[in-house]
């Protein structure tokens, strides 16, 4: 039985297709090797590439990113004052009174393994909420 070649998926159609046809290898898995191991790759590839042009993720602003470290490895303010050399300065990056260094960068990625594409890109317009 000859199969279709694989393609880029252009359109919601397509990519609804592709994924009903990839769930057919989830209740049966192809062996390793095998052309049909080889197509279930290529149909993850092509629906990554579209999933990732289509629905695109953004690395979280340097602010959300440090909470988020913060938050998950138990750091406090005061954790992030001695990586940062003083409490006020971790203050006031916190707070944007004060735009992370590419020293601060690095310990923050070295130290707290923070992504280095979230410390050093640039910020971001944070949105207003609308007044009560």
């Amino acid at each position: 039985m000859a199969q279709e070649v694989i393609r880029p998926i252009r359109s919601e159609t397509e990519y609804e297709a592709t994924l009903d046809e990839i769930e057919r290898y989830f209740e049966n898995e192809p062996k390793p090797g095998t052309p049909d191991a080889d197509r279930f790759d290529l149909l993850a590839l092509v629906i990554e590439d579209y999933e990732r042009k289509r629905w695109p993720i953004e690395p979280p602003d340097a602010i959300d990113a440090i909470r988020y470290r913060m938050e998950t490895g138990g750091y406090t303010q005061a954790d992030l004052g001695r990586l940062l050399g003083s409490r006020q300065r971790a203050s006031d990056v916190l707070t944007s009174k004060r735009s992370l260094t590419m020293r601060m960068a690095w310990k923050l990625h070295r130290e707290w393994s923070i992504p280095a594409e979230a410390l050093i890109a640039p910020p971001r317009a944070r949105k207003r909420r609308p007044a009560a």
